[in-house]
């Protein structure tokens, strides 16, 4: 621990920075002798800088005297004028590596920060003391720290960043030069050449012209930079395996490998971007240099990745055509063997006493490079074959195909996964997939896959050999579980594709497999249920079986009937399996819900048999009432409701796809559900419905209006009953007794369970609204309209001539809507402060969000793996939250759903819109917009604008004040939940309004596709690049309703104000689609009308305020720009209001302001170019654009332009004297000019 000795120390060091800050001077020259007064002043500073620098290291140090040191060290950085000589001491191989690597930090300030006040010769200077720096100032290759290293390179980018290659053209042979010293030497060079290549063109941290300069520069002298690379890679490589096995030459030979090392990825830094002629030349010698290498277990993973980086280049097909040669045997050969041998020595056991393994990680890491490598080959092959260059299927394809299904047949699920895109690639590709070798090679595939399904490998499992990788690859069960589901549904798209190139192969593995499974006895393995004995759990061998047969049997068989001509398909053998699933009895609620999935998907083979749909519905009613026990007891398991769900979902599924076959079943269907209704059953009231649903589906197939209308009344009688009761009416229309009657204004205690008339009283309500949304949403007239009139459903014909058509349901709707609507209003009074007083204590929470759906919200991953073993437990303020949520939703499905429904039945109610309020609909037809929409949407905007705003300022002030007592410490972590809860709940319902806003008022029209993306020459688009040309941009018009809503001049205000507001609002998402698809759009409506001056002003002024706080992201600048050019280019002549918000701007120059609305203004002016005149736009409103957290207190670096790289001035010609102009003197024979 430090003393007061050293604390005293500290302060006399502080007292030493102030003496010694004067104008920045450095002495004569560096390499004389300093004088003795300025020598002793060094060393005093040099000693003292030490003594902090150790404190700051010492881990025993306490904090503020470590900030101290730091404060020392950091203003000696910035003010004294003994930085060069002090960092040239501190520098000196004898003192210790912290001390080095300081002195070279303050070396490399000064570049960074004083280089452009610095003196020639100073420069001159610095740059010979760097570079005898890199020649005789470090250890050697094998001593030497890696953090001293990466500094010294530091440095000379940096200079090389400000003066190369104008002021420096000898860089390269001077570093060239260095390399002739050794390997300590050559590998500070190749970290040179690779910080340089990072700098300037992957992290792009210079200006653009200095980018330029050097870039040009490199990509001139590219080949011999190249050559260089090569050749120390190769006489690296060359040493070191003829030293690697010499007794005696151990250290010799790993000073080549790390050398060889260091050029493998200064290599793979410039590989990326160089032209392709640089990797390709030779017959692709580079490549094959990689590929030797693979062997080299040293060598073999920075080799991988040159190869990786070097094979999944884009560019032109023809410049990608030799990576063919990849193909060849010796190529091949290689990549194959380095797998085989990575694949052996990938695990290794811990111990020799102990069977226990491990992963071997870099091992692991160069199979997974290896894999990369095959995938990012197969790419290629699949852009090349088929192509316009003409390249043919290789020879060697089966060899290549062997290799990837040796990664898919892998124990590592990271493996498998890779791939997978590969596998789909040649599956769809037009060529490939009708080779001889891929068929093949599809059904070995389709084999693999039945291994791949099964969800095995989790990392706190030890019960198969996936696991051991997978506790390398996921840092828990839960982020294993949620890859495997991603995971499984790429092999589900695979495993379409390939049932497209061989279906009924596809069919018989899928048979095999269902008959191996229902024959199979259950194994619950070691995991068992925890509520029911004999009974499995999610992660029970059969369970996972069962599983990955059933998404087997769901891809199969959705791809046999479109790829398999009728006659061809397997009808006979899928009716025996049909009949053995159906005759397949389990209690095992997991096992069954697999087993029910398996008679959904072979249904489509019954409708050719259909003496077996009697059969298949008996299966499913009877899973609809499934126990797992005798008697009724409830609450059932999680896994036992979905099985009951499960087999409603079935039957609602079929009676959708299929009516027309089930109409002949429909008595009995009708006669079974009515027993089930009337009996003991236990059926939920969801359950209930579904099964309404399903008859009203089958219903729509009688094709006749009375009939239809006939069963509906019968089926919903007792529904219409009790919705529109006396009793009810009361219930729906008053606040106060709607509360009493659900129980939320009673105390209830967890011990008495509420199974009293409240519970029923929440029942009867759900069941009605329930049967109403079935009704509702199902009932239909045909198609067809020669059917329907026919039918009697159609009762008229637009003035259009479209048909008028009446749902069989209307009446019956229109009994229960006055009831629906009371309802609704009543569930909006309940927040207001006298209903919010009526809750008990018990139920006080009943409307906040619950604890599910706020996870959802704040993006919390649930616990998934044991939550169908345990039983649905729910408290009461649970039930009773649930209650209101769904309530309160199937309310508006119920709305929506009449929109879609009804029609015209619906929108001709008289006096809808001043009922309706608070919901909208847009499947109207335009004959209603004025009538109905406008008076909905007008007032809905207004109060959604008004209550964001409110929100949004809540948000802001909050954060605004969270920054200024950031010190304070919060006192419950439930608050800041709490307000990150409520701060997205607000971003959610903002997306949502202006969702509503773009759908309702924009019409999106999207252009055709460009050219093949990956054709675009590469050199061209580095030498621009910093920002990518952007695709082109849709274009926005307005939708027949915006047209309506833009007729009204409080509406169009509204959606304007609410447009432009949220532009500022902390929601990039939203900022970025508004700005680029709304604002313009609507503004661009009512530029022509009387916009006053201080609406325009308002406008612009919004966006420059959008830019201010999402303008550090380069995707919202680029809009939020694009969106203020617009305004101002096109308002600007007629509002002088603009130019005033325009000088508000920080630091805009007022000449160039000037110069840009002379262009704008005046017509005679010379017009620039678009690109040319937005890059001038966003240099005047640069002022705007904040900046991120992270670089707000950043010290700034400034490069300085150097003069232009010397360019081949245009002659100039003299048009009037030039002979022969035009076309016959273009091509005459005679022109030998050309």
């Amino acid at each position: 621990m430090m003393d007061f000795k050293a604390y005293f120390a500290i302060e006399a060091l502080m007292t030493m920075v102030f003496c010694i800050r004067e104008p920045l001077a450095f002495a004569s020259t560096l390499r004389q002798t300093l004088p003795e007064v300025m020598a002793d002043q060094v060393a005093a500073a040099c000693e003292q800088l030490v003594k902090a620098v150790t404190v700051m290291m010492d881990a025993e140090t306490s904090q503020i005297y470590r900030l101290e040191a730091l404060k020392f060290c950091e203003e000696f950085k910035e003010t004294s004028s003994f930085c060069v000589p002090c960092g040239l001491q501190l520098a000196d191989k004898a003192q210790p590596a912290v001390v080095r690597h300081f002195g070279l930090q303050i070396l490399e300030h000064v570049i960074k920060f004083r280089w452009n006040n610095m003196q020639q010769q100073e420069k001159v200077q610095l740059k010979e003391c760097a570079m005898q720096l890199l020649s005789n100032g470090t250890h050697s290759i094998l001593e030497e720290e890696s953090h001293i290293k990466d500094v010294l390179s530091r440095i000379t980018v940096e200079m090389i960043k400000r003066e190369w290659p104008q002021h420096w053209p000898d860089m390269l042979k001077e570093m060239e030069a260095l390399t002739g010293q050794g390997e300590a030497q050559t590998e500070l060079v190749m970290l040179i050449l690779l910080r340089l290549a990072e700098d300037v063109i992957t992290f792009q941290t210079l200006p653009t012209q200095r980018r330029r300069d050097i870039q040009q520069t490199l990509t001139q002298n590219m080949e011999s930079i190249f050559s260089f690379m090569m050749a120390i890679l190769h006489v690296n490589v060359e040493d070191y395996r003829k030293l690697k096995g010499s007794p005696g030459h151990e250290l010799q030979a790993r000073a080549h490998c790390r050398v060889a090392v260091a050029a493998l990825n200064t290599l793979a830094g410039y590989i990326d971007w160089v032209s392709l002629v640089h990797i390709t030349s030779g017959n692709c010698h580079l490549l094959e240099m990689f590929c030797l290498l693979l062997s080299e277990p040293e060598l073999q993973l920075e080799a991988a990745e040159c190869l990786l980086i070097a094979i999944s280049r884009k560019g032109k097909l023809e410049d990608r055509k030799p990576f063919m040669l990849l193909f060849d045997d010796v190529a091949i050969h290689y990549i194959l063997s380095a797998a085989q041998s990575a694949d052996g020595l990938a695990i290794c056991k811990k111990s020799s006493e102990s069977q226990a393994v491990e992963v071997v990680e870099r091992r692991y890491i160069f199979l997974k490079r290896l894999c990369q490598v095959l995938c990012a080959l197969g790419g290629q092959l699949c852009s090349l074959v088929g192509s316009d260059v003409e390249v043919e299927v290789p020879a060697n394809l089966g060899k290549y195909m062997e290799a990837l299904l040796a990664f898919t047949t892998h124990s590592s699920q990271f493996l498998k996964s890779c791939t997978l895109p590969t596998w789909g690639a040649l599956f769809r590709h037009e060529t490939l997939s009708k080779d001889a070798v891929v068929v093949e090679m599809t059904v070995k595939y389709l084999r693999a896959s039945m291994i791949n399904l099964v969800k095995t490998g989790f990392p706190s499992r030890d019960d198969n050999p996936s696991c051991e990788y997978a506790r390398v690859d996921f840092d828990s069960d839960e982020d294993f579980n949620s890859f495997f589901n991603s995971f499984r549904a790429q092999q589900g798209e695979v495993v379409r594709s390939a049932c497209r190139i061989v279906p009924l192969e596809a069919f018989q593995i899928a048979a095999e497999w269902l008959q191996y499974q229902i024959t199979s006895p259950i194994d619950t393995g070691d995991t068992t249920s925890k509520t029911a004995e004999g009974l499995c759990s999610l992660l029970s061998p059969s369970v996972i079986q069962w599983d990955a047969m059933t998404v087997f049997m769901e891809c199969m068989v959705s791809h046999i009937f479109k790829n398999l001509e009728e006659e061809k398909l397997p009808i006979d053998q899928s009716m025996e399996l049909l009949q053995a699933v159906l005759n397949y009895d389990t209690k095992d609620p997991l096992i069954l819900s697999c087993v029910l999935t398996n008679v959904s998907a072979l249904f489509p083979f019954a409708i050719r048999r259909q003496h077996f749909l009697p059969q298949i519905l008996y299966k499913l009613f009877k899973a609809t009432t499934f126990e797992v026990g005798q008697e009724n007891k409830a609450p059932r398991t999680r896994a036992v409701k979905n099985v009951r769900r499960h087999a409603c979902s079935s039957i609602i599924k079929i009676c959708r796809d299929y009516p027309q076959f089930i109409l002949p079943c429909f008595d009995m269907f009708y006669n079974h559900v009515k027993k089930l209704f009337s009996s003991d059953a236990m059926l939920t009231h969801m359950e209930k419905c579904s099964l309404m649903e399903a008859l009203v589906l089958i219903s729509n197939q009688f094709k006749d209006f009375a009939k239809q209308k006939a069963f509906l009344d019968e089926l919903m009688a007792s529904v219409v009953a009790e919705w529109t009761s006396d009793e009810m009416r009361r219930v729906l229309w008053d606040p106060a007794m709607f509360l009493s009657f659900v129980g939320a204004d009673q105390v209830v205690t967890e011990q008495s369970k509420d199974t009293d008339t409240a519970g029923l009283n929440r029942g009867r309500l759900s069941f009605c609204l329930y049967a109403m949304l079935g009704v509702v949403k199902r009932a239909r007239w045909p198609a067809d309209l020669e059917e329907a009139k026919a039918g009697g459903f159609v009762v008229g014909y637009t003035p259009a001539g479209a048909p008028i058509y009446r749902n069989p349901c209307t009446a019956q709707f229109l009994v229960l809507l006055p009831n629906l609507l009371a309802l609704i209003r009543t569930q909006n009074s309940l927040f207001m402060p006298e209903n919010m007083a009526r809750l008990s204590e018990t139920f006080s929470r009943a409307h906040e969000v619950m604890d599910a759906e706020k996870n959802v919200v704040l993006g919390l991953s649930q616990h998934l793996l044991d939550i169908y073993d345990s039983p649905v437990y729910r408290s009461n303020l649970e039930r009773m939250q649930g209650f209101f949520t769904t309530l309160y939703d199937n309310c508006f499905h119920v709305l929506g759903n009449a929109g879609l429904s009804l029609q015209q039945e619906f929108y001709t109610i008289e006096r809808l819109a001043e009922e309706i309020a608070g919901s909208a609909f847009l499947s109207l037809d335009h004959e209603y917009y004025n009538s109905l929409l406008c008076p909905l949407l007008g007032p809905l905007f207004a109060y959604m604008l008004q209550r964001l705003n409110a929100k949004w300022q809540v948000i802001n002030q909050r954060t605004s004040v969270s920054g200024e007592e950031e010190e304070e410490e919060v006192s419950q972590e439930t608050q800041v939940t709490q307000e990150m809860l409520e701060e997205q709940l607000v971003r959610l319902l903002t997306r949502e309004v202006l969702d509503l806003l773009t759908v309702s008022c924009i019409s999106r029209k999207v252009p055709e596709a460009a050219a093949n993306k990956e054709e675009i020459d590469e050199e061209d688009m580095m030498m621009d690049s910093v920002q990518a040309a952007s695709p082109a941009q849709p274009t926005e018009e307005l939708t027949e309703l915006g047209k309506c809503l833009m007729k009204h001049e409080n509406i169009y205000m509204t959606l304007l104000t609410l447009s432009f507001s949220s532009l500022s609002w902390k929601d990039t998402t939203n900022c970025h689609r508004t700005a680029s698809m709304v604002c313009w759009t609507l503004l661009r409506q009512v530029v022509g009308g009387n916009l006053l001056p201080e609406a325009v002003t308002w406008f612009y002024t919004s966006v420059l305020r959008g830019l201010q706080v999402h303008g550090q992201h380069e995707v919202c600048n680029s809009t939020l720009s694009q969106l203020a050019m617009l305004i101002y280019e096109n308002l600007r002549g007629r509002y002088m209001e603009l130019r005033a918000v325009m000088t508000q701007i920080p630091n805009i120059s007022l000449e160039a302001l000037d110069q840009y609305d002379h262009r704008l203004l005046d017509p005679n002016a010379q017009k620039v170019g678009d690109k040319k005149r937005k890059d001038q736009f966003r240099k005047l409103i640069a002022g705007t654009v904040g900046k991120a957290l992270c670089q707000q207190f950043r010290k700034e670096v400034h490069i300085r332009n150097l003069p232009s790289l010397f360019k081949m001035p245009k002659p100039d010609k003299d048009v009037l004297n030039s002979e022969e102009l035009g076309l016959a003197a273009l091509f005459s024979p005679e022109n030998d000019t050309l």
